[in-house]
């Protein structure tokens, strides 16, 4: 396996790239309808890829509220670090911009990742596009 590394993604230019993975991770896989994955925010947003090599594997966009959402990896490449090293940078990224605390939803069943990564559940459990989510908190 090639190194994975992460760079800051250009939304116009990487569309196509962010596109395929969240379409394979969040509509494909877990069914989310189309209309609700892409949204608003996405123009406005700072986005990240994760590549091993040349081939983007994984994603996520990070909010000017400090908002991370969107965190996806390709189901070949769960399992190895790559949503580690996705949220190291979109952390390091908000931390840089001032941004201290950093917050997000979280599937229920990705909570101990996130929490690997000292983020703290804040919420009670609630449905969110019919998957359990929790709202989680990283940092003041």
């Amino acid at each position: 396996m090639n190194k994975i590394h992460v760079s800051v993604a250009d939304w116009q230019k990487d569309i196509a790239e962010i596109r395929r993975i969240r379409e394979a991770v969040f509509i494909a896989e877990q069914s989310v309808p189309a209309e609700l994955e892409w949204d608003a925010d996405d123009a406005g947003a700072m986005h990240f890829l994760a590549f091993e090599g040349d081939f983007p594997i994984g994603t996520a966009r990070l909010l000017p509220s400090g908002e991370i959402g969107r965190v996806s990896v390709l189901k070949d490449w769960r399992g190895l670090k790559v949503g580690d090293k996705l949220m190291e940078a979109v952390i390091g990224v908000a931390e840089g911009r001032g941004q201290t605390r950093q917050f997000l939803s979280a599937q229920v069943y990705a909570a101990p990742f996130y929490e690997r990564l000292g983020f703290k559940i804040v919420s009670e459990e609630f449905l969110e596009v019919g998957i359990p989510h929790v709202d989680m908190v990283r940092g003041d």
